[in-house]
């Protein structure tokens, strides 16, 4: 199949305006919607076709306020990395949409599945995790395209969601994912908005 110039510009908006959301609105999201979400995320690449990722929908109050505070003890360890300035821009940042955001979704790794039979991963095991990260992505533009908005809460401590999940041992924590309507339509992104840092260019060193 080939893409014609609209079906490519379509794609090129999608990527530019993709954004890590932290204001949620807390109207639910309709569940033929959240059907097409789960779905994109199944067409996303993996390392022998191993399709690694398991995804966990947080309904659970506990389970979310467990969440919560394993991100605020992560967020005040954080904090005190930071002196001076940069430990005040640092508190002013909103850094999850755990409080509003009406779908969570915790996401892990399966680090030996049978799926795949073992290709492509023997001399790199973490293209497993690879594999997930690239179906959170695909989920993410694919949430965008909704006009949803997605973000990742990073400021976790991995051994502690495996516990608050009771995963299997085999299962390594990924990403935490909130998703649901934005609370606005500016599109700036919030470290910018913050001044904390702005984009670079990436560049294709040749050798």
């Amino acid at each position: 199949m080939r893409f014609d110039e609209t079906q490519a510009a379509t794609l090129e908006t999608i990527l530019r305006w993709r954004r890590d959301v932290r204001h949620f609105r807390c109207d639910p999201v309709d569940e033929a919607v959240l059907t097409r979400l789960a779905e994109a995320m199944a067409l996303a690449p993996s390392v022998g076709n191993a399709r690694p990722w398991r995804v966990i929908r947080v309904e659970d109050a506990a389970l979310r306020a467990a969440v919560r505070a394993n991100f605020q003890k992560c967020d005040e360890a954080a904090a005190a990395d930071y002196a001076d300035e940069q430990a005040v821009a640092y508190r002013a940042l909103k850094l999850a949409g755990l409080d509003a955001a009406p779908v969570q979704l915790a996401v892990f790794t399966h680090i030996d599945p049978a799926e795949g039979h073992g290709l492509g991963r023997r001399t790199m095991p973490d293209t497993l995790r690879q594999s997930t990260t690239m179906a959170i992505h695909t989920l993410w533009l694919a949430a965008r395209a909704a006009n949803l908005g997605m973000g990742m809460v990073s400021i976790l401590d991995p051994a502690a969601m495996e516990r608050i999940f009771a995963v299997p041992e085999d299962w390594a924590f990924t990403a935490y994912v909130c998703l649901g309507h934005a609370e606005w339509d500016d599109d700036t992104p919030l470290l910018h908005r913050a001044g904390w840092q702005e984009n670079a260019p990436t560049r294709w060193e040749v050798r």
